[in-house]
């Protein structure tokens, strides 16, 4: 089967799940994007985990009705083999698996044995797949799905409805494909449910923007490195991170405040075989209460490489006057904004994202952080502030503006920032790619610029080889940027262009004439014009 077969049947799958969501009153609900997720990840643990099997015996890798010969199974044998799967395939009890549902669904209360699976399917795995809140409480996999069906005669109806629809399918021939593959299902699996992620992560990262700031910040792979993002959303850009460092070869730190973004993000590790990595996502208040914390657990921890896409503004006036305390003066250096009179919704939080970014970096450290390209000049205040102590500590590799656009939810210009504590960066590159990319509607009414693959290999070709292109990109030092006062705008570092033409005494002579002749003519011209001028001034005085 092709790819795009696959694709086409995954997609179908997915539509198929919304359609019945729709039919029982649930389409658009609050509760719409976790039944869909949550059903999607039982059927893909479920064909994993036979996936799984047949890898680990040969006995059953042409097995027709595989969950039928593991039913045969004593306990013994059963338990051997689960113990035998590798370590980020979830735990399956016979009776969890589809075909058994499948088999039952004409059952009477089947909506409760729908439900009660997918519960104990969550507990069984708890201490693999689940994520942490702040406080250490583990969030299982999978709740009670039919309850939001608001008639109860229709939650088995409901349930059966979904067992149909996934029981058919499977995704055996989908567990050979890499992570591009995956990160478009997720892209497709959340588009209709990515708009309000929640106070933190409000803007969702398109692909193409997470895979130029990996191919950036890591062009030649790592190992054994530690991954953060402090207000991760679904993960797009820690994700892709982790795709160019290798998956295993990484491990992920994550934090956000929004339970939805979350639960986004745990299905898009397990989607892309990064389970070890389920531990470290915590749901919480990055700010206030930053989770991940050092071996000895008397400070914060530092990390390897961070990438972030931040909310740009929000109302954190709660909390304003804590995170500007003695407390936290270390870690918020450049200070913390104040409190606007009027729309406290628009308080400049990426400032404070920036600074705990800047914080968390270790001594070798490499960051990529999304921010309003507003910050790039701003000449006063926290921004400047922040400005100048990335430039001075030659902590800055480059800067490259996006086109307008570039993320659907928001008309706001972003740029990123490349931070590298390792280089000591006397050369900076600047890239302004605003003139780049396709307009196109998203979902017939939002307009999003997005960027083919040649101009993505531009853009990264540009910056990590400091290439110069005429009114595009221009590389500078860290003395000019302060002689610029610490201004980031490329077009302050475009370098001026004197064209010469070289003339013959004769051909010299003959343009000067011309111009001479040219002016002269203009000269005499504006004296018609000044005459008539005053011709119509008089008449109207003598009218009047």
């Amino acid at each position: 089967m092709t790819t795009e077969l696959i694709m086409s049947k995954t997609k179908t799958m997915i539509d198929d799940l919304k359609t019945v969501c729709a039919n029982f009153g649930l389409g658009n609900a609050s509760s719409e994007y976790k039944i869909i997720t949550e059903i999607f990840l039982y059927k893909f643990l479920n064909d994993k985990f036979l996936h799984e099997v047949r890898e680990i015996d040969s006995q059953y890798t042409d097995s027709n009705n595989l969950e039928m010969d593991l039913s045969k199974l004593t306990e013994e044998e059963y338990e051997f083999l689960l113990a035998s799967l590798p370590p980020a395939t979830a735990q399956l009890k016979r009776e969890h698996f589809i075909s058994y549902l499948f088999n039952r669904k004409n059952t009477e209360k089947f909506d409760e044995l729908f439900d009660n699976t997918l519960v104990d399917i969550g507990n069984y795995n708890i201490d693999v797949f689940s994520v942490k809140t702040g406080s250490e409480d583990k969030i299982r996999l999978f709740d009670a799905l039919s309850v939001h069906v608001t008639e109860r005669n229709k939650r088995a109806d409901f349930c059966r409805a979904m067992i149909d629809k996934i029981v058919d399918f499977s995704f055996e021939e989908a567990f050979t494909q890499k992570y591009d593959f995956f990160a478009a299902v997720f892209e497709y699996l959340i588009k209709d449910y990515n708009k309000d992620f929640g106070k933190y992560a409000e803007y969702y990262t398109p692909h193409s923007i997470a895979s130029i700031i990996a191919k950036i910040i890591v062009p030649n792979g790592a190992k054994n490195v530690t991954a953060y993002d402090p207000a991760a959303g679904s993960g797009t850009l820690v994700l892709a991170l982790a795709h160019e460092i290798g998956e295993q070869n990484c491990t992920i730190y994550t934090q956000d405040i929004s339970q939805k973004s979350n639960e986004f993000l745990r299905l898009n590790l397990i989607l892309n075989n990064l389970v070890h990595s389920l531990s470290n996502v915590v749901h919480g208040n990055t700010l206030l209460q930053p989770e991940h914390l050092n071996k000895k657990k008397d400070g914060l921890m530092k990390f390897d490489y961070i990438v972030s896409n931040p909310p740009f503004n929000m109302d954190f006036s709660d909390d304003r006057d804590t995170l500007a305390g003695e407390k936290y003066k270390e870690r918020f250096w450049a200070g913390v904004p104040n409190i606007p009179k009027k729309e406290k919704e628009k308080m400049p939080v990426y400032l404070m994202f920036l600074q705990h970014i800047i914080f968390s970096m270790g001594d070798r450290g490499k960051a990529a952080v999304v921010v309003p390209t507003g910050f790039l000049t701003v000449k006063n205040g926290i921004g400047k502030t922040i400005r100048e102590k990335i430039i001075d500590k030659k902590m800055l590799r480059g800067v490259v503006s996006m086109p307008s656009n570039i993320f659907a939810t928001t008309g706001t210009n972003v740029s990123i920032l490349f931070l590298d504590k390792d280089m000591k960066n006397e050369d900076v590159i600047l890239i302004d790619a605003s003139g780049m990319g396709t307009k196109v509607k998203v979902d017939g009414k939002n307009q999003r610029t997005v960027l083919n693959d040649d101009e993505m290999k531009s853009i990264v070709n540009m910056f990590v080889n400091m290439e110069i292109v005429d009114k595009i990109s221009a590389k500078t030092t860290i003395d000019q940027i302060k002689s610029k006062k610490y201004s980031l705008s490329v077009a302050l570092y475009f370098e001026a262009k004197l064209e010469f033409k070289e003339y013959t005494q004769e051909e010299f002579e003959n343009e000067i004439n011309n111009l001479t002749s040219n002016l002269e003519l203009c000269f005499e011209h504006d004296k018609k014009l000044n005459k008539e001028l005053l011709k119509n001034l008089r008449r109207l005085t003598y009218e009047a």
